[in-house]
């Protein structure tokens, strides 16, 4: 995952205060990227705006391949449009960004030195991820053509939601749900950073300069809040049931 803000000093100081980050010095050669750390292990990405290019302040998802020219082909196979075709980013990997079948951007990462995030579904870092879609079936098919995913359909009072695993997985790594009339942003990738206390959580973000426009919620994997950071990123915040406590899908 990664972020690009208008200012990158103010947005480390605010994921610092949410979430506990640590970030690498930022580097001129890569126009200012740096690493969010927890412990010493990356788990996010995050830059100053990309000079010429009115790209909009949203966490951005990159999916793991093992040759991102194969994805390029299979995405734009399936119907994906490019927005940046595969590229070297120095010894760290190689990367590519499409709009997929139904207009949501989203990346490829083929790693080399950099392996992605190294902590996961501990306070911090990611827990899950989202897509809201606008033809649900659709994504399926397509993500599924060009990533490999299976899918569980876990429908929540009337609203229509799968997980995905991908392949060689043990467990989902998130879900896709059908975007609801009512939501202004839209078909999108969605993050789920897992957080020790929500509603601490969610006041920190207010304390730093956020929002938090809705009340948390409690449901069967647990209490969830989304909330927003100085660019009025979306993102949410999570303290989930131990997996073996949830309910398998249909139960509960």
């Amino acid at each position: 995952m990664d972020v690009s803000v208008s200012d990158l000093a103010s947005s480390q100081a605010f994921y610092t205060s949410v979430l506990g980050w640590e970030f690498e010095e930022s580097s001129a050669e890569y126009g200012g990227y740096t690493n969010a750390h927890l412990g010493g292990r990356r788990v996010a990405g995050m830059s100053p705006p990309m000079e010429g290019m009115d790209w909009p302040t949203v966490w951005s998802t990159y999916f793991a391949t093992d040759d991102v020219e194969a994805t390029a082909a299979a995405a734009t196979g399936a119907g994906a449009q490019q927005i940046f075709a595969p590229m070297d980013v120095g010894a760290f990997g190689r990367m590519a960004m499409w709009t997929d079948a139904g207009g949501v951007p989203f990346g490829a990462w083929e790693s080399r030195e950099h392996t992605g995030f190294d902590a996961h579904n501990e306070h911090g870092a990611v827990a899950w991820i989202d897509l809201v879609s606008g033809a649900l079936e659709d994504s399926k098919s397509f993500y599924g053509t060009v990533f490999g995913f299976t899918y569980e359909d876990t429908p929540v009072e009337g609203f229509e939601y799968t997980m995905f695993t991908p392949p060689g997985a043990d467990r989902p790594a998130g879900g896709m749900g059908l975007a609801q009339p009512d939501d202004a942003l839209g078909p999108r990738w969605c993050v789920t950073f897992e957080v020790d206390d929500v509603d601490a959580a969610r006041q920190r973000v207010v304390d730093a300069g956020g929002a938090a426009p809705t009340e948390p919620w409690d449901f069967e994997y647990g209490r969830v809040a989304t909330v927003k950071g100085l660019d009025g990123e979306e993102f949410s915040l999570m303290t989930s049931k131990p997996f073996d406590e949830v309910p398998a899908p249909g139960e509960g």
